[in-house]
């Protein structure tokens, strides 16, 4: 759907700011919600992040919007340099595009991205959400990215596939494709 590099770039923006808000409120409250209430003992995910001091990023305590900042920061890089040209490659080696249905062929990018950006994001999670107060140890670290892959792929997978790309292709096209003149408003 975007025809050039500055469209791409636009595209990724629209989709990443959705999208990171969307798996923050996902991690912070469906994944973590129950630990940060129990931890605290708290009734609300809200006021249990608030008696932590915020959302431990790196084992110190930072606000809800640095996070959101910081999962944008790492999501638009990885969607621009790794996502979006690899989906596009996976789903070409699959399907012609120029033969097949956009709406499969779109589908399939979807899918591929999904399945590019979810271990990604969640490996680079792992990374940020790790308790360094409890010691680093290599496989605590890959047992947590495999736990968070489980958790966040069927989110990712279907929350793209059926309400973002969808919400994000619309508001794209109101902005960048042109209705063709017909002949009269000529």
């Amino acid at each position: 759907m975007p025809r050039n590099q500055f469209q791409r770039m636009i595209f990724a923006l629209i989709t990443v700011v959705i999208t990171v808000h969307a798996y923050v409120f996902y991690s912070l409250y469906v994944i973590n919600g129950g630990m940060f209430m129990e931890i605290t003992g708290e009734t609300g995910v809200i006021a249990a992040i608030n008696r932590l001091g915020g959302v431990p990023v790196f084992g110190s305590p930072v606000p809800i919007w640095a996070v959101v900042l910081i999962e944008f920061v790492f999501a638009y890089t990885l969607e621009v340099l790794l996502g979006s040209p690899l989906s596009f490659r996976l789903a070409s080696e699959v399907f012609d595009p120029a033969k097949t249905n956009p709406v499969i062929f779109e589908t399939a990018i979807i899918c591929a991205t999904a399945g590019i950006m979810c271990p990604s994001m969640s490996l680079i999670a792992s990374f940020l959400y790790y308790d360094y107060q409890a010691g680093f140890n290599i496989l605590t670290l890959l047992a947590n990215w495999l736990k968070l892959v489980c958790f966040n792929f069927p989110f990712a997978f279907f929350s793209q596939l059926f309400f973002i790309q969808p919400f994000v292709r619309t508001v794209f096209k109101l902005f960048f494709v042109r209705k063709p003149r017909s002949e009269s408003e000529a």
